[in-house]
């Protein structure tokens, strides 16, 4: 029962400092009442992507000698990337915003092969990896919900579809990208009334609609051996978490 009291007390004083605050003098005070906002951003990224293996596969060599082979795919570490790109921001309401934000997303994908079927040095299984860099041109097209302005701080939600273009050229290696993808991506951030600017921190997570694989690159591969790891996966759908800082 005396715990029980000090929790009590403790919740009623943060409740009682919160709404003791003061109204202070407000940076850019019409900023929001503005029709069009424009700006830049610059920030980093984590890019993922999550697969579908096919499991055993049977492959038949130039001999006409048929074999199973079974390869697991899966990306094992995460490679921080850089982005940047611009912004305009269109006001619709009071507390709801249209955002559209192109954006040059630079990154890579750290791929990882196992074939449990074929034993390397020592009893291990046999690994090969794929060092997959990516240059997206992404078109995201967001609704911002923003809370009520207090001071100099406004969180916010946004969520939207972000459609984006694989700049990436072709490859020998594993795996091919698609040159298109399409994305679902939600987040939340917090718009800071700075004097002479706004600042915008913004963490989002991005994951794909579509498959992202290009199936057609496993019959491009000169090298023949490469094959039975390009047909490992049936699918691949690509996810991003962005911590975007915008300036306006």
């Amino acid at each position: 029962m005396k715990r029980l009291f000090c929790i009590i007390s403790l919740v009623i004083s943060a409740l009682t400092a919160v709404t003791a605050q003061t109204m202070r003098p407000q940076n850019k005070p019409y900023l929001d009442l503005r029709p069009l906002h424009f700006g830049i951003s610059v920030g980093f990224n984590l890019q993922d992507i999550e697969f579908q293996n096919v499991g055993p596969q049977t492959l038949v060599d130039e001999n006409g000698m048929t074999t199973v082979q079974t390869v697991v795919c899966d990306q094992d570490t995460w490679n921080p990337g850089f982005s940047v790109g611009v912004l305009a921001d269109l006001r619709l309401s009071t507390y709801l915003a249209a955002r559209f934000s192109p954006t040059l997303h630079f990154g890579s994908k750290h791929l990882t092969f196992r074939n449990l079927t074929q034993v390397a040095s020592e009893g291990r299984i046999f690994e090969t990896t794929q060092d997959l860099k990516t240059a997206y041109i992404a078109f995201p097209i967001d609704l911002k919900f923003s809370a009520q302005r207090f001071n100099n701080y406004r969180p916010y939600i946004v969520g939207g579809l972000n459609p984006m273009l694989n700049l990436s050229g072709k490859t020998p290696e594993n795996l091919q990208l698609k040159r298109y993808d399409l994305c679902l991506e939600l987040g939340f951030g917090c718009d800071f009334y700075l004097r002479f600017f706004k600042l915008i921190p913004e963490l989002k997570f991005s994951y794909g609609l579509i498959d992202g694989i290009d199936y057609q690159h496993a019959d491009e591969l000169t090298d023949a051996s490469r094959r039975v790891y390009a047909h490992s996966v049936s699918q691949g759908r690509s996810k991003m978490i962005t911590l975007t800082f915008y300036f306006e």
